[in-house]
C-alpha cells in the first residue's frame, strides 16, 4: 500500500513534496500527499529496459523515427497535482524545446506506470484517471510480477484497452507502432534448469 501522510484538513502543496525525505518519491494527487520508496529491482528493471527500447529509435533517432523526448521519472505539475510517472514521453512538436527546470508543466503524450504493491492503488485509481483528465494520449501499464503490459489510448475522455502483452510476446504498440521488441527483453534474466548428465 501507499503510505500516506496523516489525514489534513488543508490540501498538500509543492512545500509537502520538497520536504518528503529524500529516499522517497513523494507525489500529490486530489491534495493528498503519497510517499513511497523507490522501486524494487524488478521494477526498476522493467521501467530502464523499457525506456531504452523506446528511447533509442524515438528519442535518439537509432534506427526509428525519432521526434519524442523520453524521460525517466519526470516530475509533472499537472494543475495542483504533482506526479512522478515511471516513463513519460512527449512528441517533439508539442515540446520542441527541452525544458530546463526541475518540474514540467506540460501534460505528456505518453505516460507508462510500472505497478508494484506500493503504488498499484494511487497508479490505476488516481492517477490514472489524472492523465486522462490532463489529456494525455496513451498510457501504458506494465506488471512486472505477471509479466504483462496494458496499452491505453485516450479517446473522447475515456481510456480504452488498444493492446496487451504477456511473458516475451512481441510489441508493436501505439504510439511506438514503428518498431518491434520483444516485452521478455523488460525481465530480469531468470536462468535456465542445469540439466542433469
Amino acid at each position: 500500500m501507499v503510505a500516506s501522510t496523516a489525514e489534513r484538513s488543508a490540501r498538500a502543496t509543492y512545500q509537502d513534496v520538497l520536504d518528503a525525505p529524500a529516499h522517497l518519491v513523494a507525489e500529490i494527487v486530489n491534495g493528498t500527499l503519497h510517499t513511497h520508496p523507490r522501486p524494487a529491482m524488478p521494477h526498476a528493471r522493467a521501467a530502464s529496459a523499457l525506456g531504452g527500447k523506446i528511447g533509442g529509435p524515438f528519442d535518439y533517432d537509432a534506427g526509428g523515427p525519432g521526434g519524442w523526448w523520453i524521460v525517466d521519472e519526470p516530475e509533472l505539475h499537472l494543475g495542483e497535482e504533482i506526479v512522478v510517472p515511471d516513463l513519460a514521453g512527449w512528441r517533439r512538436e508539442r515540446m520542441p524545446q527541452y525544458p530546463d527546470t526541475a518540474y514540467v508543466t506540460l501534460a505528456p503524450d505518453w505516460v507508462c506506470e510500472v505497478l508494484s504493491a506500493s503504488t498499484r492503488k494511487v497508479d490505476l485509481l488516481e492517477k490514472r484517471p489524472l492523465y486522462a483528465r490532463e489529456g494525455v494520449g496513451h498510457l501504458w501499464l506494465v506488471e512486472p510480477t505477471d509479466r504483462t503490459l496494458e496499452a491505453f489510448e485516450l479517446r473522447e475522455g475515456e481510456w480504452v484497452l488498444i493492446a496487451s502483452a504477456k511473458d516475451d510476446e512481441p510489441v508493436r504498440i501505439r504510439p511506438f507502432d514503428a518498431i518491434t521488441f520483444s516485452l521478455g527483453d523488460l525481465w530480469p534474466y531468470r536462468a535456465r534448469p542445469v540439466e542433469s548428465t
